[in-house]
């Protein structure tokens, strides 16, 4: 059994929160604050303070609230929504002595209470006799805009809680009625008190059903069938999460303008341009110091990205990273999926097959191996070389937000005017060419534009890529 201190319940409006404290608090040795942490006031609305702390000291420091909660006699708690002070939701889910109580409701059940209360201005109701009615408009926008903001919600607790190594108490807003469930939820907690019967003095607004509640039925259900609410069109990322590769960040010698380059993409074609840009070396071999020391000495400083096609860029993973003898090459890899994944060439190839028959079946097993691992079928790391650009760019934010994310086939026209950004006149950019673009457009055909999309479907989604068309000039 957990031994808990303290206790949070993770609602939102309109889903029986006030019920639940009400019954909670029915219970010996148990007391729920209410909206504690409410930016707009401290517990409830009548701003009394809590356990001696005023709103203004909330305010001024949060952490000491909590911490009075936990040292409180008896097990003390509080209602937290996705829209109350955010400086303590992480202190409160990476505290294992915190219990967890996630209560949720209907999405739209929850949605359709708000407008009511909102459009009779009744919040909370304890005698039947004054209810307030009232039929509301169902706005689809709104209501999506509802149902993803609870999505998001739940994913924020439920990876908080996953973790941290953690689990929740979820009730629903019908498990609200079952004194059971309830009881449950007392022995979890690990006080003694049981409830005899529900506390009823607060009573259900609006019972009736929703059909009775908005007065465009028709059009709702006509919105609710265009919503995909599992997602069916999502292409599914299993990839590790990536870092952001500081070291290969590229910066001109002198102008404030700075590259983050994505593996398999230009980057030998960057450096040429980046030095061309101040007529001297580049520098690289960054570090999260060196970075931060750049951008004070750089006032005004541009970074950019540039992505590749995915057809484009897996083949130059293919060649510079299994095909080649050069530094880049992944020996043990390419060994293991020689004799694993029966890749179809030489022991010894050291490029392109000169045959483009046999080099486009090595290159189309390559893309089978690619799904396979992209997708956590093999044992094979998912090497930067080939990580989706999707992956690459996650990986870049946790450091940097580069000004502008460019495209190669489009460096001629859009390279000149990040360069205009800082007052510098452009080199010409001059993009790679050699045996492995020749191969490539040598082989390309339909077919592998198929087996790249089911690679890459995110990317393809996300960037908006079409074909790959040969680069000219």
């Amino acid at each position: 059994m957990p031994d808990f201190d303290s206790f949070v319940v993770l609602a939102e409006m309109r889903t029986g929160s006030n019920f639940l404290e009400a019954n909670l608090n029915a219970l010996d040795g148990l007391r729920c604050h209410g909206e504690a942490f409410n930016p707009h006031f401290i517990g409830s609305p009548k701003d009394a303070p809590i356990l001696g702390i005023d709103r203004e000291a909330r305010d001024a420091d949060p952490l000491a609230l909590l911490a009075r909660l936990r040292a409180a006699p008896g097990l003390n708690g509080f209602r937290y929504f996705g829209d109350h002070d955010p400086r303590i939701f992480a202190p409160v889910m990476a505290a294992p002595g915190i219990a967890k109580i996630v209560l949720t409701r209907n999405p739209l059940e929850s949605y359709v209470s708000h407008r009511i209360a909102a459009a009779t201005g009744q919040w909370k109701l304890t005698e039947a006799r004054h209810a307030r009615a009232a039929r509301i408009r169902f706005e689809p926008e709104g209501f999506e805009a509802h149902l993803q903001r609870l999505q998001d919600t739940q994913i924020r607790i439920m990876g908080a809680l996953q973790k941290s190594g953690q689990t929740a108490f979820y009730v629903d807003y019908e498990d609200l009625q079952d004194v059971e469930v309830l009881n449950g939820l007392a022995a979890w907690l690990g006080v003694a008190g049981r409830l005899d019967g529900l506390d009823r003095s607060l009573k259900k607004q609006n019972p009736g059903e929703l059909s009775e509640k908005v007065e465009n039925l028709g059009e709702m259900q006509q919105a609710l069938a265009r919503i995909d609410r599992f997602d069916l069109g999502r292409s599914p990322n299993f990839e590790p999460r990536r870092g952001a590769m500081v070291p290969s960040y590229v910066a001109a010698a002198e102008t404030g303008l700075i590259c983050l380059p994505l593996t398999s993409g230009p980057q030998a074609a960057l450096r040429r341009w980046l030095a061309a840009l101040d007529g001297a070396p580049v520098l690289d071999g960054f570090t999260q110091k060196t970075l931060r020391d750049w951008r004070r000495s750089h006032p005004g400083h541009r970074s950019f990205a540039v992505l590749r096609h995915p057809l484009a860029r897996a083949h130059a993973a293919f060649c510079e990273r299994i095909l080649s003898d050069g530094p880049g090459r992944l020996g043990e890899i390419r060994e293991t999926l020689r004799r694993r994944h029966d890749l179809p060439i030489d022991a010894e190839a050291t490029g392109p097959d000169p045959d483009p028959a046999r080099h486009r079946a090595a290159f189309l097993s390559f893309l089978g191996f690619l799904k396979a691992n992209l997708g956590g079928q093999t044992a094979i790391r998912v090497d930067a070389a080939w990580a989706s650009q999707s992956a690459l760019l996650q990986g870049v934010a946790g450091v940097d937000s580069p000004d502008a994310v460019l495209r190669e086939a489009d460096l001629a026209r859009d390279l000149p005017w990040i360069a205009g950004q800082l007052g510098r006149a452009a080199p010409d950019w001059v993009p790679e060419t050699g045996p492995r673009q020749d191969a490539l457009a040598v082989i390309h055909d339909a077919q592998l534009e198929q087996a790249v999309r089911a690679v890459y479907a995110r990317d393809y989604e996300r960037f908006g890529f079409g074909d790959w068309c040969p680069p000219t000039g």
